[in-house]
C-alpha cells in the first residue's frame, strides 16, 4: 500500500483454491469451490466458497457477502471518522446489511445493497448524526467504487444517562 498522504493506494491479497485437494474441475456439479484469502501480515486468512445458490458451501464466506460486508465497513469506518471530527460521541454501531442480486441486461449483478446501521449516541445532536450518514456514503470509498444503489436506513438512538 502507499503512503496514506498520497492519493494512490495499492492492495494486495493472495488467492489460493483450497479445493483442489478434492479433485480437479472436471464436473460442475461436483468440484470445490472452496479458496483462502490471505493477506501480508494479517494474523488469520479468510475462508471462501461460492454462495450457496452457486453450490458453495453455507457456512463460509462468499464474494457477494464479502462485498455488502465491504460497503457496510467502509461506511462505519467513513462515519465514525466524522463522528469524531463533529465530536458526537458513538457508543455503539451495529448495521444488518441487505444486498440484492438479479438479472439486469441480461446479467446476474447487484441491483442494490441497503445500509441499515443502529448508532447510539452519548452526547452530541441526533439530528447532526443521521445527517452524518449522508457525507459518510459520499466519502466511502467502497461505494463510489460500485455501480448500483446503496441506500441508507440510519436509526439514531441516544444513551440514558449513567
Amino acid at each position: 500500500m502507499s503512503g496514506a498522504n498520497t492519493h494512490v493506494h495499492e492492495f494486495r491479497c493472495r488467492l489460493v483454491w483450497t479445493g483442489a485437494a478434492k479433485g480437479p474441475t472436471l464436473d460442475y456439479e461436483t468440484y470445490s469451490r472452496d479458496c483462502r484469502i490471505d493477506g501480508e501480515g494479517k494474523q488469520t486468512s479468510i475462508r471462501g466458497t461460492s454462495a450457496p445458490a452457486f453450490r458453495g458451501d453455507p457456512t463460509l464466506w462468499n464474494p457477494e457477502e464479502m462485498l455488502v460486508a465491504s460497503l457496510s465497513a467502509c461506511h462505519f469506518l467513513s462515519y465514525a471518522a466524522l463522528c469524531a471530527r463533529a465530536r458526537i460521541a458513538v457508543v455503539a454501531y451495529e448495521d444488518n446489511p441487505w444486498g440484492e442480486m438479479k438479472k439486469i441486461d441480461g446479467k446476474l449483478r447487484f441491483a442494490e445493497v441497503v445500509l441499515r446501521p443502529r448508532v447510539t449516541i452519548s452526547s452530541g445532536d441526533p439530528e447532526k448524526a443521521r445527517a452524518l450518514h449522508e457525507k459518510a456514503h459520499e466519502i466511502c470509498f467502497i461505494a463510489s467504487s460500485v455501480n448500483f444503489p446503496v441506500r441508507n436506513e440510519p436509526q439514531i438512538e441516544v444513551a440514558a444517562p449513567v
